[in-house]
């Protein structure tokens, strides 16, 4: 006789977490009790009665105690009648029924219609009802989706534990009448995966076991879904209700499921009871093993775990802020959708998770994927860290004494001296940057991690300068930027080292600051002069690949020429005049004036512009005599519009007497200039 169970059955996430915040008040001992039923198994309800939770039927039967709400959730206006009173209140409302509550509270706000597709007795829908802000009409079949009065528009939601199949046929009813009709589909997906569970396994089975309270609804719906797939389905609520001669236990295959109501200890024992029967037939055959091998499943279902533990679970419920997932244990696991890293999970998904906690003082097993994400994580940056590899990072926050840096998921901390090779005078300025980091130090056990940008720029600036200093060659033309001026030269970066040009290899002619040449971040060409690898210098030329001046002297300065020139130095003999940077000219002091001088310095001074006729040039010796006296001699042209001679002489050696007759003579003057 095998015996099978449903993959999905026994508590949903919303009954086990009321089930077990109950039974943690009840061992504070506060005088507590549950307004109705908790839920609806009554082996459960005595149970919790027994512990001193009896129910209650009316808030005002609270007498000072603590009242906790059941999973179906109760109207606003009794949660305010119990506050009011000053009662303290628990509430254990099921997620997906507050959910449920939420949809008919907003979308009726302005007044339209409710219709609640569901159990008009079931304390769900009552409880739900009171959330409308307009109409209400409960349906539970097309029938009764006809009898409806005629209306414009309407919001439909249905019961969470409600058979999908009639909430569509229902649903088709309400969208022939309604023209405008809002509908939301409020089954709890753990309902709906349980019910297809126990179909799917009733039509391979001979007979079927519903395990369950006769008043829950969920569990009389599962029972109805096992007997239109297998006629011979019994529903009991413990295993002693079990007829004797229920089956056949030679041949015939027995399923079993249980109602979201039902608590794992109830499924055990049906479980038990089943096996017990077939092990009268089993006894000393070779199916013992396979007998001894289910029952080890059916224990696996209550086994242990611990925090930190890896699992594989299957999504079976998902709400907006969590997602319940079956993980073999007696009760299901919770995923925030914050520690989620596919956010789009689905139902029947098989994800990894690791327990956070066994117990969150709510009765739930908390989950979390990030952890797993976080643990592999650490283990690839402690891979980089044993192999000395750099590590991506960015910054995340300016702390005190430095940086927070996130390495792929890890937290590291840099010292503001291990940020850069300088002083950083704001560190909020690599936040949101991104950058290579050297892990210094870490601490495994407190998973701490010290890492450096510092390391990282200067093993690469030494790996840069080791490449660029292969390259260089004496003779070689190379490209770089000016990035500082001295008064002796300038520095330029040649990708990764700096070479100096000197003053005296920036023009060909003579310059009193680089600045006259060149400026900072200027890109130029440059010839490599020399190099000195062992002290790590490197000369560099600039005026080397300009043209040079004597090039083309002879035709740009022809013979008998009279050009412009400054006077740059003076000797004895006479004063070179530069004609152009890299280009002097010498005057022999005999050419230095029209009349003869004794000293060069009595005709021109250094800084003077003079005007010089070229008397020769030869470009081999680098030489050109000039000359100021025969330029003076050729631009000097005769007067044509000399000044009439004077027709008065004045003769006189008294001073006075010649200003009188200097005042005559002008008086004459006017009175001819009048004539």
């Amino acid at each position: 006789m095998p015996v099978e169970v449903a993959r999905h059955a026994g508590f949903c996430m919303g009954v086990r977490r009321a089930v077990e915040m109950a039974e943690s008040v009840a061992e504070q001992g506060v005088p507590s009790c549950t307004l109705g039923e908790l839920i609806h198994n009554p082996q459960v309800v005595r149970q919790l009665a027994a512990r001193g939770l009896e129910p209650i039927d009316r808030p005002e039967e609270a007498a000072g105690r603590r009242v906790l709400i059941r999973s179906h959730g109760v109207a606003p206006q009794t949660l305010e009648a119990l506050r009011a009173a000053g009662t303290e209140v628990l509430d254990l409302t099921c997620p997906f029924v507050e959910r449920l509550h939420q949809i008919v509270a907003e979308h009726s706000a302005d007044g339209t219609p409710v219709i609640l597709v569901g159990e008009r007795e079931h304390p769900e829908v009552q409880g739900t009802a009171g959330w409308a802000c307009g109409p209400v009409y409960t349906v539970a079949c097309p029938e009764e989706a006809a009898e409806l009065p005629e209306m414009e528009r309407a919001i439909a939601a249905v019961q969470t534990t409600f058979p999908r199949d009639r909430w569509e046929s229902v649903l088709q009813a309400l969208r022939t009448r309604i023209p405008k009709l809002e509908s939301h589909c409020t089954i709890c997906s753990a309902t709906q995966a349980r019910q297809e569970a126990a179909a799917e396994l009733a039509g391979r089975m001979d007979a079927m076991i519903v395990i369950g309270g006769r008043n829950s609804a969920n569990t009389m719906k599962l029972y109805e879904v096992c007997r239109a797939r297998c006629p011979r389905t019994i529903l009991v609520e413990r295993a002693a209700e079990i007829p004797p001669a229920f089956a056949n236990i030679d041949s015939e295959m027995i399923g079993i499921t249980a109602g979201a109501s039902t608590p794992s200890d109830s499924l055990k024992e049906v479980v038990t009871r089943m096996s017990e029967l077939e092990n009268k037939t089993l006894a000393h055959t070779p199916e013992e093993e396979n007998h001894n091998d289910f029952m080890a499943e059916v224990d696996a279902t209550l086994v242990r775990i611990r925090p930190g533990q890896t699992l594989t679970g299957k999504v079976v419920q998902i709400t907006d802020d969590e997602v319940c997932v079956s993980i073999g244990y007696k009760a299901d696991g919770l995923i925030k959708k914050a520690d989620l890293v596919d956010q789009d999970v689905k139902l029947d998904d098989e994800i990894e998770v690791e327990v956070v906690k066994v117990n969150d003082g709510e009765g739930n097993v908390l989950l979390s994927q990030r952890n797993i994400v976080n643990r592999k994580a650490w283990d690839a940056l402690m891979e980089k860290y044993e192999a000395g590899e750099y590590v991506d990072a960015v910054g995340k926050e300016a702390v005190k004494g430095g940086l927070i840096a996130d390495m792929g998921g890890v937290r590291a901390f840099v010292p503001a001296s291990q940020l850069s090779q300088r002083y950083v005078e704001k560190i909020a300025d690599f936040v949101g940057k991104d950058m290579k980091l050297k892990i210094i130090e870490v601490d495994k056990q407190k998973k701490r991690v010290v890492a450096s940008r510092k390391a990282v720029v200067a093993e690469e600036a030494a790996a840069k300068k080791k490449e660029v200093w292969d390259k260089l060659e004496e003779g070689i033309v190379i490209h770089g930027i000016v990035r500082r001026l001295t008064d002796f030269g300038a520095f330029v970066d040649l990708g990764g080292v700096d070479g100096l040009i000197h003053i005296t290899d920036l023009s060909w002619g003579r310059i009193k600051h680089p600045s006259e040449i060149v400026k900072p971040n200027q890109e130029v060409d440059v010839k490599v002069l020399s190099l000195d690898r062992e002290r790590e210098r490197i000369q560099l030329g600039y005026k080397q690949l300009q043209p040079h001046p004597w090039d083309n002297a002879a035709e740009k300065y022809p013979e008998g020429a009279i050009v412009e020139g400054k006077v740059v130095r003076i000797t004895d003999f006479g004063a070179f005049v530069e004609l152009e940077p890299g280009l002097d000219g010498l005057v022999h002091i005999s050419q230095c004036a029209q009349t003869r001088v004794a000293k060069v310095e009595d005709a021109v001074q250094v800084g003077q512009v003079v005007r010089v006729k070229v008397l020769g040039v030869d470009p081999e010796k680098k030489r050109i005599s000039l000359s100021i006296r025969q330029a003076l001699d050729e631009e000097q042209a005769p007067v044509e519009d000399a000044a009439p001679e004077a027709e008065y002489e004045i003769v006189a050696t008294d001073d006075t007497v010649a200003e009188q007759v200097a005042e005559a003579i002008e008086a004459v003057e006017e009175v001819k200039a009048e004539e």
